[in-house]
């Protein structure tokens, strides 16, 4: 069988997927990180997570690459550790998405993502690295653009949830989600990973079919179907793991670093 080419840009999701369970960076991830850019190829960190929560995976991987935050609404540069490009919700679809929510949806909780900085409701259920944030009232909520808004139904599945708020604002954010609880992330409408992957890839004069893109919830599919080669690690959700070319070991086992040793072999 002929050896495809490496790939000139490699695209992987941190938690669940490149990350371990307990959210380290594992030395043979770090090393393979690495291995990606002495070959010349980009490295783009593709992620949930917003650029506050990039500190420690920052150091872990050596400052190397480019982020795109907060699924596709903030690029961070890695290397500098600031904001580069901002995708936001604007204040009036905010305060309508918001609206429409509450009215058709008992029992939303909702938290919001800024540039710089994060609010929610003094009920909203706290996840880890959050826990020390403060509170606020809605009306502050809605008050300046935002990267991400997050509802939190306390009983609902994600997925069945997703389906709703689609069905309520899908013309007016994009909802998904990456947890296992009922937590729905919205960014502007149209904004994705794969409308931040693809807009740098042309910065770098890369082609989707020389991509390779890794990924293990639902808010990764857009980037899994818009990249050339992807990758499911075997933790994967099942719509994930339907949708990829391939599927490679869990995330505590490094199936993102053992996959690219074998591309850049």
């Amino acid at each position: 069988m002929q050896r495809l080419p490496a790939p000139r840009l490699v695209a992987t999701d941190l938690d669940g997927t490149a990350l371990r369970t307990d959210g380290t960076v594992s030395p043979r991830t770090v090393a393979a990180f690495g291995k990606v850019e002495e070959n010349g190829a980009v490295l783009a960190i593709v992620t949930g997570r917003p650029p506050r929560w990039m500190g420690g995976v920052a150091s872990a991987v050596r400052h190397r690459g480019l982020a795109i935050c907060a699924n596709g609404a903030l690029i961070y540069d890695l290397h500098t550790e600031r904001i580069v490009e901002s995708h936001l919700i604007a204040v009036d679809v905010l305060e309508e998405v918001v609206a429409q929510l509450r009215a058709n949806v008992s029992e939303l909780l909702f938290s919001v993502e800024y540039e710089a900085g994060f609010a929610h409701e003094s009920d909203f259920l706290l996840g880890g690295l959050d826990r020390h944030a403060g509170s606020v009232r809605v009306d502050s909520l809605t008050a300046r653009p935002c990267a991400k808004l997050l509802a939190l139904h306390p009983g609902m599945d994600a997925d069945e949830l997703q389906a709703i708020v689609h069905g309520l604002v899908g013309h007016l954010v994009t909802a998904t989600h990456s947890s296992r609880r009922g937590l729905i992330e919205m960014s502007a409408q149209g904004v994705t990973k794969a409308t931040a992957l693809a807009a740098l890839a042309r910065q770098h004069e890369v082609e989707p079919a020389q991509v390779v893109a890794f990924g293990d919830m639902p808010n990764d599919l857009p980037m899994l179907s818009w990249a050339g080669r992807s990758y499911a690690v075997a933790n994967a959700h099942p719509a994930v793991l339907a949708t990829v070319d391939h599927v490679t070991a869990t995330n505590d086992d490094d199936g993102v670093a053992r996959v690219i040793e074998e591309l850049y072999a």
